[in-house]
Parts: structure tokens; sequence; C-alpha cells
């Protein structure tokens, strides 16, 4: 019979089965642990600025205007098209706003209804916005479009990221 402050064979073997058991489970768990949060622990990628078009070309009608980014996913790179509309404004400062609606994600137009030759117009759902790309009330779009983070250097227009108002 054991004394009181020994371990028995029954419960030496319990530990020891136990602890082994764990450090068999963490080391299976950890690859699978690490796998699922390695994304969160990565930097977000950060757009640079890319060149659009020379600013002599920007007059006071939207010029929808088409550029390339480079776009990381995961570990997949690629050249991803993206579009601006791009005009002067009556300050005379430019203005670049995203074509795509606030409200299901579809292309805008700039006046291509009749109906509405001085807005932009969402096919889709009927969506308009007016030039400075505010949403109309009473349409579906319940935000204005997002606007392009700008700036000019030597005589170009440069994009960034588009962001909400």
């Amino acid at each position: 019979m054991a004394k009181k402050n020994e371990v028995t064979r029954r419960q030496f073997l319990n530990y020891s089965l136990t602890g082994v058991g764990g450090f068999m489970a963490a080391g299976m768990l950890m690859p699978m642990v690490r796998f699922a949060i390695d994304p969160l622990l990565k930097e977000g990628a950060k757009q640079d600025f890319v060149p659009v078009m020379d600013t002599s070309e920007i007059t006071n009608k939207p010029v929808r205007k088409e550029f390339k980014i480079d776009q990381v996913d995961g570990w997949y790179e690629s050249e991803v098209t993206q579009s601006a509309w791009v005009y002067k404004d009556e300050k005379d400062e430019i203005v670049a706003l995203s074509p795509v609606c606030k409200h299901l994600g579809c292309t805008v137009d700039w006046a291509s209804n009749p109906a509405y030759p001085e807005q932009f117009f969402c096919p889709c759902h009927a969506g308009r916005y007016t030039k400075d790309g505010m949403n109309v009330p009473g349409t579906p779009p319940l935000a204005p479009l997002d606007v392009y983070n700008k700036k000019v250097q030597d005589g170009k227009l440069y994009l960034g990221k588009p962001e909400p108002r």
C-alpha cells in the first residue's frame, strides 16, 4: 500500500499519458491555428498611388479613366484594372470618383440616361448620383460614391485607394 505523499503507479501512468497526449495534440493543432490566423497577423496591403493621366487632359466633364494596380490576395499576386470618373469641379479642383454604385455594386455611368443628362446613372436599379457623387434622395443608393485619394505631381494625376465620404 502506498504512503500518503507517494504517487502510485496508476497515477504516474495517468499523468504521463495525459502529458504526452497534450504535447501531441498541441503539436498537431499549432500549425492549424497558425494557418488560420496568419492572414490576421500580416500587415494590410498598402496601395501606392498610380499615375492615371496628365492634368492637362482633365476637363469639367467627367471622363472615365482606367488604370492598373498590383493586387495581392494571400499568396496570389495579380494586376487588376480599376477605373475612376475624373473631372474638375466649379472651383477648378480635381475630383476622382469610384464608379461602383453604393446600392449593389453595379457600375455607374455619366449621362447615360437621357432623362438625367447631368447625373451619374446606375442601370441596375435606376440609382442616380449628382455630378459631385452625392446620391439623389428617393433613389436606391443610400450613400454617395467613394472618392479616390489623389495627388498631383509633375503634371500627372495619381490615384490611391477609394474611400467612403
